[in-house]
């Protein structure tokens, strides 16, 4: 079943829930599993860059330049990908999330407050791109997206009527990033370095569950989530281009780049089924 259907079915029986809970005095207690479903998308996009190390001395925090002195990306950036060597720029950050988890949940006292733990694997289809434009002109992309997620994370919520359960949760992360480099740029030489790591993070959110029968719940989720990804970085080398080239001008041997944001924000909604034991 593909994302988008799962995500149809899983808002009518949402919807069912919320029209007809179900009194079931066990519902929230012991272990269980779920699968969900849901949207995706990137946080705090709108000032994003591409920073510059053109001496090579660990620190991005340097200008390219031309051999006449004027700031070579000084078209700008955008927060997304381009089909091409300059604007427009391509509407991304946002796509698909799903995955399964299992828990264990426990009323404390027998009464309706709740404490519990997951553990989740999960993918998103969503893409971070930052693009850069050089006076040349020429486009430089970086882009990275989430292969998968394992995530564990506590819970405590309460629960109302037997039927229904309000929770927050929150918890640590670890996402496996791929990236991505593109260029119109023909002349330089482009290397990229530490990619495709696990990177550690963490999530925090909360959610609803509502009560079908002692076995069978359904949920909707609010999930943010955040991962240091400050590693990956693009070296530019000579390649074919002269001494002139304004990535070589500070450092004969090149100049680095990265994002300006060392961490991939997301936040999404998702909508859960689970079966308790």
């Amino acid at each position: 079943m593909t994302a988008k259907y799962f995500l149809l079915a899983g808002a009518a029986l949402a919807c069912t829930a919320i029209a007809s809970p179900a009194a079931a005095q066990d519902a929230f207690q012991g272990p269980y599993v779920s699968v969900f479903g849901g949207l995706n998308a990137v946080r705090d996009q709108a000032a994003d860059s591409l920073v510059f190390d053109t001496d090579r001395d660990g620190a991005f925090d340097d200008t390219v330049r031309t051999a006449t002195g004027e700031n070579a990306f000084g078209p700008g950036f955008c927060n997304s990908g381009v089909d091409g060597a300059t604007r427009p720029c391509l509407r991304e950050g946002r796509g698909a999330e799903y995955g399964a988890r299992v828990g264990y949940d426990m009323r404390v006292g027998g009464g309706p407050f709740l404490v519990g733990g997951i553990a989740e694997i999960s993918r998103s289809e969503v893409t971070d791109s930052t693009t850069g434009f050089s006076t040349t002109p020429a486009s430089y992309t970086v882009s990275r997206e989430m292969d998968y997620a394992l995530s564990a994370r506590a819970r405590a919520g309460f629960v109302l009527d037997e039927s229904v359960l309000v929770y927050g949760t929150g918890g640590v992360s670890w996402a496996k990033i791929d990236h991505s480099f593109a260029t119109t740029n023909t002349a330089n030489s482009f290397t990229e370095v530490n990619d495709d790591k696990l990177r550690r993070g963490w999530q925090y959110g909360g959610g609803v569950e509502f009560a079908l029968s002692p076995s069978i719940t359904l949920g909707a989720e609010y999930l943010r989530s955040s991962y240091r990804d400050r590693n990956y970085l693009v070296e530019v080398g000579p390649g074919t281009a002269g001494p002139t080239n304004p990535f070589l001008l500070d450092n004969p041997e090149g100049t680095d780049l990265r994002p300006s944001s060392t961490n991939l924000r997301t936040q999404g909604f998702r909508v859960s089924g689970s079966l308790r034991f």
